[in-house]
């Protein structure tokens, strides 16, 4: 029976003809399958092979034939296979030598055009060389990344590697031979590429890359400044007759507000609310004003922070103890009985900070049991406490509830690879006596821009939307008709920008920003600070499961939020639990086994062990 090499796809193959219609053949390979081939696709007759045999030993003769060869002598005109191995052999070539021609010359498209079913014609010189040298370019190229894998591998980092290496853990070019050497030895490993650099000592773990991640994305020319012009002396400022002192944790160092009380008469009562005033030290067109732009705010997460403002900017600026410094002040002048106010008046002045009280030493003389007792010891004693009550009359004025469900905020404190997490009540009285006073600084200054036509960013809240506009409307939740962010110009470009306009307004100068231009800075604060809260949540979330492996805690109870989420008790992390009963109610007390957790994504996964309290309290927001 006659045999054939025959052209399927490109793919040379042998087969015997079982019969012949016209043009067509009906073909079966030595395997077995039958196909139908073409006339045009036969390549080679013959008969009298094993065609199991014929095609490995037709291969193994290819192997040992050189196309550049081949390329040289079979001349510039198209030609047949045939006719070259007729020419390579000195003979007619035998079925198994035409073939192993064949597959080479189909397997060196370097060197031969292929111009048909069996026919080529040799490369031009030039296109030749050309492709020749890329063949070597990459084989060098191979090699480095070989190598560079195995230094990989064995826990190297090559020095490309380690300078590239944001890059190649954010936005690899997967071209690069860096990305292909780290996508080789990770694949090999069986590790994700991050996890392997951690392998080989390039990162210093998950927090590492948790870190550079954040920094990549939000700060890619680096998270230090640049040398800047020095800042403006302030000028003359009236001084301001009361003394004021500042309520921060102990780490705090850029100290925005301060408070002060002064006792006119028997019937008056002065008090301040001072707010560090960075805007008075540079203008809008200094580089410093263009870097808080760029960087919107501080991002604070656990272990550390990244300021918005250098350090010497804060340091002239902050209401740090023992300085007299710049601020813009409003004054409410109260009636000392019924704590109504009867005046308020703004300022820009300077102010001296007679201390700078810390929040977990004034715990100890403001407290509940303090407030109760109607006194206050120690320092500032008698002003914290009628701060106090001027507080929570501002807070029933503005018609907030209690809160019920007395959520605790925790406190990170990181020594070294150690994690302490320091639970603190949300609503003691310090925490109300500031955050009301920054409520109505907030809100009478952002009232008083949008009477006098001076436009500014507001914090505005309908229903479960918040948003930053520039257009004033009320914030519900808080109960105000404004509420312009102007207490943090330290930490918030929003509050830096109010605070401009503010000083224009108090001088009669004109608005320093647009409408447009504050509507710009608004959208991206919103995004930005949003991005730096969710760093800061998976930060918290990483140490929390480092504090959960370092206190070898296995299980832990829970409240159920909604669904399969749960909120640990003693740690500030929501977990997704595995086999929780679906009647399950929000608010049940629940007992939970931890699984295996991700640092990298952190996160824990964990299994229902039972119900503690069937009986369901009302479970607090996330």
């Amino acid at each position: 029976m006659k045999q054939v090499l025959f052209d399927e796809d490109g793919t040379f193959r042998l087969g015997t003809i079982l019969s012949e219609a016209g043009a067509s053949f009906q073909v079966e390979a030595a395997h077995g399958k039958r196909s139908k081939v073409k006339a045009a696709s036969i390549l080679l007759r013959f008969d009298g092979q094993s065609l199991v045999a014929m095609m490995p030993e037709a291969q193994k003769l290819s192997e040992d034939i050189d196309p550049q060869f081949l390329w040289e002598v079979c001349g510039p005109d198209e030609f047949g296979f045939g006719d070259l191995a007729r020419e390579y052999f000195g003979h007619a070539p035998s079925p198994t030598e035409a073939t192993a021609v064949a597959l080479k010359l189909q397997s060196s498209p370097v060197f031969f055009y292929k111009r048909g079913k069996g026919r080529f014609q040799a490369a031009a010189e030039e296109n030749l060389k050309a492709a020749l040298a890329g063949i070597e370019k990459k084989k060098r190229q191979q090699e480095q990344v070989d190598q560079w894998a195995a230094d990989l591998a064995a826990g190297r980092v090559p020095e490309k590697v380690a300078a590239n290496l944001d890059t190649l853990l954010f936005k690899p070019d997967k071209m690069s031979l860096e990305w292909r050497a780290l996508d080789q030895a990770a694949t090999a490993a069986g590790l994700a590429p991050p996890k392997l650099l951690a392998q080989a000592g390039a990162l210093k773990g998950a927090e590492d890359f948790l870190l550079r991640r954040f920094k990549f994305e939000y700060f890619p020319e680096g998270t230090g400044f640049a040398m800047m012009p020095p800042l403006a002396d302030p000028g003359e400022l009236p001084e301001a007759q009361a003394e004021a002192f500042s309520i921060d944790d102990h780490e705090t160092t850029e100290i925005d507000d301060a408070f002060s009380v002064q006792r006119l008469a028997a019937d008056r009562v002065r008090i301040g609310i001072h707010i560090a005033a960075p805007s008075l030290f540079f203008g809008r067109d200094h580089p410093l004003e263009a870097l808080a732009r760029e960087r919107l705010s501080t991002a604070y997460f656990p272990g550390a922070k990244i300021t918005m403002l250098p350090e010497n900017a804060v340091e002239q600026s902050t209401l740090a103890a023992g300085r007299r410094v710049p601020a813009a002040t409003l004054y409410l002048t109260v009636d000392p009985g019924t704590l109504e106010i009867i005046e308020s008046q703004s300022a820009l002045e300077r102010v001296q900070i007679a201390s700078n009280l810390r929040i977990s030493d004034l715990e100890t003389r403001l407290n509940d049991a303090a407030v109760a007792a109607g006194r206050v010891e120690g320092e500032h004693g008698e002003d914290l406490l009628l701060l106090w009550r001027f507080a929570m009359k501002l807070r029933a004025a503005r018609g907030a509830a209690d809160d019920k469900n007395a959520r605790l905020d925790y406190t990170f404190r990181i020594t070294g690879e150690r994690i302490a997490l320091e639970p603190r009540r949300r609503d003691t009285p310090i925490d109300l006596l500031v955050s009301e006073l920054m409520i109505h600084v907030n809100s009478t200054w952002g009232k008083w821009l949008a009477e006098r036509g001076y436009v500014a960013m507001y914090r505005n809240q309908r229903g479960i939307k918040t948003r930053m506009e520039v257009e004033p409307a009320a914030h519900e939740w808080l109960g105000v008709s404004h509420y312009a962010w102007s207490s943090s110009p330290l930490r918030r470009f929003a509050d830096l920008a109010n605070q401009r306009q503010l000083v224009a307004s108090l001088r009669g100068d004109e608005p320093v920003y647009t409408k447009d231009e504050l509507s710009l800075a608004a959208r991206d604060f919103e995004t930005t600070y949003e991005a730096y809260a969710e760093h800061q949540r998976t930060l918290e979330r990483f140490w929390c499961l480092r504090y959960i492996a370092q206190e070898s805690l296995g299980e832990a109870d829970a409240t159920v939020i909604r669904d399969e989420l749960v909120r640990l008790e003693g740690i500030p992390l929501v977990c997704r639990v595995v086999g929780l009963p679906a009647a399950t109610v929000p608010g049940t007390r629940v007992r939970v086994a931890f699984g295996e957790p991700d640092y990298w994504d952190p996160s824990v996964l964990c299994r229902y062990l039972g119900t503690i309290s069937a009986h369901a309290v009302a479970a607090t927001p996330t």
